[in-house]
């Protein structure tokens, strides 16, 4: 869902139960302000639930197509074979997605900055595919596609 977070769009996924891990994007800015024209695009993920809380700066070249490829997922609710995957520039975020009877299934990793890649995080979240997919792709195109804090 997106929502109006203090200063900028926030994308949320995730389950309902206290006990489930809960991803919030938020935080949209430029990687170089000074650069008016610059594509790179920085923003926050935040992973939580009652037993943990993990954040983690992702850096992407205008979102690294990450709507574009939501987008596509939905596009095929009757299934595919095995996972699917994207990443982020800097490959602080991963997503594998799988079509798994009825529901597709989202791992959404948390990584340390690459070449170092000291330790990772992953969280899973289900979806129903199609209209659920949709929105979700829908809403992190406007997120991405909002404007940039300075």
């Amino acid at each position: 869902m997106v929502e109006e977070g203090e200063a900028s769009p926030a994308v949320r996924v995730g389950g309902e139960s206290p006990q489930a891990i809960k991803l919030c994007f938020h935080g949209l800015s430029r990687s170089f302000p000074e650069e008016r024209d610059d594509p790179m695009r920085d923003f926050i993920v935040t992973a939580h639930s009652e037993a943990v809380r993990i954040e983690v700066s992702v850096r992407t070249w205008s979102g690294d197509g990450l709507d574009v490829f939501l987008a596509e997922l939905a596009e095929e609710f009757r299934g595919w074979n095995g996972p699917r995957t994207w990443r982020s520039l800097e490959r602080d975020l991963t997503l594998s997605a799988e079509h798994v009877g009825s529901r597709v299934r989202l791992t959404w990793g948390l990584h340390d900055r690459f070449p170092d890649d000291d330790w990772r995080f992953e969280a899973t979240t289900d979806h129903s595919p199609g209209e659920d997919m949709r929105n979700l792709a829908i809403e992190m195109r406007s997120f991405l596609e909002s404007a940039p804090l300075e």
